[in-house]
Order: C-alpha cells, then sequence, then structure tokens
C-alpha cells in the first residue's frame, strides 16, 4: 500500500520539529562535550562595570577577564594612598548550558602609602576568590536574564593591607533588555566579612545598577551607581559613579577602559582602568 503525501508531509514536519528542538537544547551539552560555535550565545562579562551578568560562559568553553592595569587613588585624614593593579584576572570555564566556575585572582599590586613625611612602599599578591555562576533563567534568550553566584575568598594575599580571613558571600544579578540598544542591570549582593575588631563575622549589602547602550554596532557605554554598606557598627557608607566604554573586537575579543569615581568619603578618589575579555 502507498504513502499519501499528506502522511509524508506530516512525517517530515514532525521530524523537523523534533530536531528543531533538540539543536535548541543545550543542555546535553558539558565541560567534556563543548558547545559548538554554530550555538553559542553572544558573549557576556562580569567587567568592566562592577554589576556582575546573570549570564553564564557556555558549556565546555573558557573565558579570561582582565584589567591589563588599575589605577586607585585616595586621599582620607591626610593619608595618601596609590595603588598599580598589573593583571588581576577571573578566569571562568562552563561547566554546563547553566553553570560556570570562576577564579578570580587578585595578580599582583604595587601600593604606596604617604603621611606627611614618610612614605611607605609595597608590593604583593591578592586573594584568590572562588565563585559559582549559575543561570535561573534567560541565558539564551528572552527579556530579562536571573543568575545566582555563592563565592568564597581564600587569604592567599601578601599585602598588609589585605586580610588573612576567609571570607564568602553571595551575588545575586539581573538583567533587563530595555530595547533600542540599551540594557539594564541590577545586582544585589550579601557578603559575609570578618569584623573590624576581629571578633565574627558581620554581613555587608551591595547594591548596584548599570544602563548599558549600544553607541554602534561593536562600541559600547555604561553608566553605574554603586553602594556598599557594612551592618557593623560605625560602618560608613561607600557609593561611587562609574562609566566606562567596551568595544568588541570581535565576537570572542572584547577590549574595555573606565573609572570609577568615589562619591562619599569611605570611596576610593578615583579608579582607573583598562582592559580585556576573551573566549575560547
Amino acid at each position: 500500500m502507498g504513502i499519501s503525501k499528506a502522511a509524508c508531509r506530516l512525517s517530515g514536519a514532525v521530524l523537523l520539529l523534533a530536531t528543531s528542538a533538540a539543536a535548541g537544547d543545550k543542555s546535553r551539552y558539558t565541560l567534556m562535550h563543548p558547545t559548538p560555535d554554530s550555538e553559542l550565545r553572544d558573549m557576556s562579562t562580569d567587567r568592566p562595570d562592577k554589576t556582575e551578568s546573570p549570564y553564564t560562559v557556555d558549556a565546555g568553553r573558557f573565558q579570561i577577564e582582565t584589567d591589563l592595569v588599575a589605577y586607585t587613588h585616595d586621599s582620607t585624614d591626610r593619608v595618601t594612598t596609590s595603588a598599580f593593579d598589573v593583571l588581576p584576572f577571573n578566569f571562568k570555564v562552563g561547566l554546563a548550558h547553566d553553570t560556570d566556575l570562576q577564579i578570580v585572582y587578585g595578580a599582583y599590586s604595587h601600593v604606596r602609602t604617604s603621611h606627611g613625611s614618610v612614605t611607605r612602599d609595597e608590593n604583593g599578591f591578592g586573594d584568590v576568590t572562588v565563585r559559582l555562576k549559575r543561570n535561573i533563567w534567560g541565558n539564551d534568550g528572552g527579556k530579562t536574564a536571573l543568575g545566582i553566584m555563592p563565592f568564597v575568598k581564600l587569604p592567599t594575599n601578601t599585602v598588609s593591607s589585605l586580610d588573612d580571613d576567609v571570607e564568602g558571600g553571595v551575588i545575586v544579578p539581573l538583567a533587563v533588555d530595555l530595547g533600542q540598544g540599551m540594557g539594564l542591570g541590577l545586582m544585589t549582593e550579601v557578603d559575609i566579612l570578618k569584623s573590624e575588631d576581629g571578633n565574627g563575622y558581620e554581613p555587608t549589602f551591595v547594591n548596584s545598577a548599570t544602563v548599558s547602550f549600544e553607541l554602534t554596532q561593536r562600541l559600547g557605554l555604561y553608566v553605574e551607581a554603586f553602594v556598599e554598606r557594612s551592618a557593623e557598627s560605625g560602618a560608613e557608607t561607600i557609593v561611587t559613579i562609574d562609566g566606562g566604554f567596551t568595544y568588541a573586537v570581535t565576537d570572542h575579543l572584547q577590549l574595555d577602559a573606565g573609572a570609577n569615581v568615589g562619591v562619599t568619603e569611605a570611596a576610593d578618589d578615583i579608579n582607573v582602568f583598562a582592559g580585556l575579555s576573551q573566549r575560547f
């Protein structure tokens, strides 16, 4: 008995739908079964702004984000501090289609502290922070995306101004597509930090908002507000206003530069930087 043309068309439609569903299901990709180039999402970075991204690195792919150089200056109570940081980086690896592991390293710092006629120079390396980002929704499409990122800081530093305590916390970033090449990033964060008197730990609350603009297909601009406040008695609020540019050299390489300007006395006066992000 022959097969009708209608049955053939129905079978073909079912096969096409099954193939499309399989192609859109990226959960089959893992660290050992990498996402192919044809199914990579647009590269998303956790820099240059302070507001983290809810998007993860595709499974089996690697990404490095780094300051090539950064300079920080602060003057408080007649004490002036200047710091040069060289190649602090965030190395990411995609574990699954919605999860990546991040190793953040403070790299090399040169710090100069001046108080009156006394000047002290110090060189050293920063801490290592391990972060695990999980995308809750919106990784591969939609107007919004949400993520959650717990982290722990390991005290590997060799700089006297940094503490030697294990600390951690959790970050919750949200992204909203505003249309017309504009995007909104929101972040709330709770850090569990050692108290100034060394007796136990106190929570520190961080909130930030950033608005990004696509100036051209490759050039972007962002402006950001950042607020940090410890629950410890007598703590001062840190507020900065930030801004900068990004430039997509390729689909896998992004350059950036920006500045963070302190608004309150507790914040550094200024931090300027230039960096890049590369996906492999």
